[in-house]
């Protein structure tokens, strides 16, 4: 694309578009949004329970933090439990955003449904990794692959819920009713 066309293309369309980091078009700014395929009374609830892997997988992470500051067993015990229940709901956030991803034909159209997918599968999967090798000894895998995995899981939660914003803020998905109000 030369720099003509770019500065015509944006003429036409005054929303930042950098694929495949974002994807803009002025129709899905001013359109009706796309309900999700997992909501209940208008609800979705993809949103409402990623929040709960979220806050306990970063939250690992400053456990493991934690830990390699003070070496305290309580900060190791503290860390394993977080990632378990990081893993569980993990999964079950997994399997409604899933749903989304197959019934929602728009989700896959997009860049950012195939990199919220990714990079949250990663992040599930390593959690899984950190989770199996803490079971014998949660002290011994922290320093220093543990912490690593850790706030690699966290950056990748980071990364992938900016996708996920994308999806709802910018394409609509999930969301109800007109922008124009």
């Amino acid at each position: 694309m030369t720099n003509t066309e770019f500065e015509s293309e944006y003429a036409q369309n005054p929303y930042p578009n950098l694929p495949p980091i974002i994807e803009s078009l002025e129709s899905e700014y001013l359109s009706n949004g796309v309900t999700s395929s997992v909501a209940i009374a208008g609800h979705p609830i993809h949103p409402i329970i990623v929040v709960f892997p979220v806050a306990f997988l970063t939250g690992a992470a400053g456990s493991d933090l934690g830990y390699l500051l003070t070496r305290d067993f309580f900060w190791a015990r503290a860390s394993t439990w977080l990632i378990g229940l990081g893993l569980i709901a993990g999964i079950l956030a997994a399997l409604v955003g899933m749903s989304d991803f197959l019934k929602i034909p728009k989700v896959r159209k997009r860049t950012a449904g195939w990199a919220h997918m990714a990079f949250n599968v990663t992040a599930l999967v390593l959690t899984a990794i950190n989770f199996w090798f803490r079971q014998d000894s949660p002290e011994a895998f922290i320093l220093p692959i543990g912490l690593l995995v850790s706030l690699l899981v966290a950056t990748l939660l980071g990364v992938g819920g900016w996708y996920g914003g994308e999806l709802s803020f910018r394409h609509k998905v999930g969301v109800i009713g007109s922008n124009n109000t």
